[in-house]
């Protein structure tokens, strides 16, 4: 005789697979981006993660440096379809960031002395080019005054072909964090990413790359 009882519901699942929401911002993990041991540096790696690729303890030239990081702006126009395009242009930042016990003239000039010599190895200078930055960011615990007029008023823009070839320039930051004081030379626009006591949501400086890079489409729109 067969059991008049209906069968009970399959219990469910305790612990379903989880899909993961498609609007939820990336992770670190997703990213690929490693943690910094240096609070400050880490906390500045937050504000970068999605502008930039960044890796860790990053050495070139025999320079070690606590942060590296790389970004790349592409630009094209097209004739009806995009395989029919024009006025394709390309730009670069590359971010070095070291953490030192101060800084100086000195140790600011070799760090110009080593953008200009990776310009000469890594630029592949055509019409396609339209600019690369190296920017050098020294954390410290102190600015001295005499630092802060240097880096102020420095500017170092390098036309290549006569500027057929775009330009290239090194630019200069340092921050001491614990003092809440900041110098950046004229195009060094990551600078915001690095005055940790002024809310993200603040009016920020221009993004750099991207603003001259527009410019340079409207001028040729």
């Amino acid at each position: 005789m067969s059991d008049p009882r209906p069968e009970p519901d399959p219990a469910p699942n305790p612990d379903p697979e989880r899909r993961p929401d498609p609007e939820a911002a990336p992770t670190r993990a997703d990213l690929g981006i490693p943690d910094w041991d240096d609070e400050y540096v880490d906390r500045v790696a937050d504000r970068l993660m999605y502008n930039y690729d960044l890796d860790d303890d990053y050495r070139v030239r025999g320079e070690r440096f606590d942060l590296y990081g790389r970004m790349r702006v592409e630009s094209r126009k097209h004739f009806f379809h995009p395989s029919l395009n024009y006025a394709n242009h390309g730009s670069t930042e590359h971010l070095f960031v070291r953490r030192a016990s101060g800084a100086t003239r000195a140790d600011l000039e070799r760090l110009v002395d080593l953008g200009h010599d990776l310009a000469a190895e890594w630029i592949d200078a055509d019409e396609e080019h339209f600019s690369t930055d190296f920017t050098f960011v020294l954390v410290v615990p102190e600015l001295p005054e005499d630092v802060r007029e240097f880096v102020s008023g420095f500017r170092d823009r390098t036309l290549l072909r006569f500027g057929y070839y775009g330009h290239y320039e090194v630019n200069l930051l340092v921050v001491a964090p614990e003092r809440e004081a900041l110098a950046a030379s004229a195009n060094a626009d990551v600078a915001h990413a690095f005055r940790l006591w002024t809310p993200v949501d603040a009016p920020a400086e221009p993004t750099g790359l991207v603003d001259r890079l527009v410019g340079l489409l409207r001028r040729e729109g």
